[in-house]
């Protein structure tokens, strides 16, 4: 027994030859849920800056860091060989093919460059950021499940789950266990510190650090039933993902700033 992928049209509406896909709907409730939490947080917190005129211009550098960085990722870190013969589908973004982990070094440039220059503590942009992109993480994860895409792997479990692209055996939708964790649970638990004890807005990274090590863990530990990229497979002792490796240093990057944050506070 195995649920069956509901009938789901990667294409949520057209206008005239426009064809709106949920994925880039995903990506304006990312960016447009993301402002809205930040300037919430802003008004609770009572800090000066950024104030939310200044959360409102950053947004425009936020789409450039997660497009180019999460693009630029994708073709380093997953698919490198192909891209080295094939310069020029570099650009052929409609094709596919995205990282969150270079779309975070994206964003982590996009922060710093915004914050030098409004003489903005960057680590106190950074946490805002954070906040605000697990809104994106839920919605881009749901857009994969529309898209029949970055499905698990074959599985007994009740949750398998058979899809249009991963052939007649059910498999893990792991798709909905990463807008469950990377998602819901993560904007739970960072905004639900941020709002309840506004404090913690004044211990400057510690948000961002938490963020970094909750979602590291989450990816890293559903990477154990995602279907690893074709390409890729397993790389390191025919065990562990790609994603896995990139979330370590993640993981310590996010346990250094929470702990430099306490040190501070």
């Amino acid at each position: 027994m195995a649920l069956v992928f509901p009938s789901i049209d990667p294409v949520a509406f057209s206008v005239g030859p426009l064809a709106i896909r949920w994925y880039s709907l995903a990506y304006i409730a990312g960016f447009l849920g993301g402002w809205g939490v930040a300037n919430a947080l802003v008004k609770r917190s009572g800090l000066a800056k950024p104030d939310g005129k200044q959360i409102e211009d950053f947004i425009f550098w936020l789409v450039l860091g997660v497009i180019l960085g999460g693009r630029l990722g994708y073709v380093l870190f997953y698919n490198f060989g192909f891209y080295l013969q094939h310069p020029l589908d570099v650009f052929k973004t409609w094709e596919g093919g995205m990282s969150f982990h270079g779309g975070l070094i994206g964003v982590a440039v996009a922060v710093i460059g915004y914050a030098v220059k409004n003489g903005i503590p960057i680590l106190r942009l950074g946490d805002l950021a954070a906040c605000g992109a697990t809104v994106g993480l839920f919605f881009g994860r749901l857009a994969n499940f529309a898209n029949s895409e970055l499905f698990g792997r074959v599985t007994d479990f009740p949750l398998g789950m058979i899809f249009p692209n991963g052939g007649p055996e059910p498999r893990h939708p792991s798709q909905l266990y990463e807008a469950f964790g990377e998602g819901l649970l993560l904007f739970l638990l960072l905004n639900g510190l941020a709002w309840f004890k506004p404090k913690i807005q004044e211990k400057y990274g510690f948000l961002f650090g938490l963020f970094l090590v909750g979602y590291a863990t989450c990816r890293f530990l559903i990477e154990f039933v995602r279907e690893p990229d074709v390409q890729l497979g397993l790389m390191y002792f025919d065990f562990f993902s790609q994603g896995q490796i990139l979330c370590l240093p993640m993981f310590l990057v996010g346990g250094f700033l929470m702990f430099k944050a306490c040190r501070r506070g």
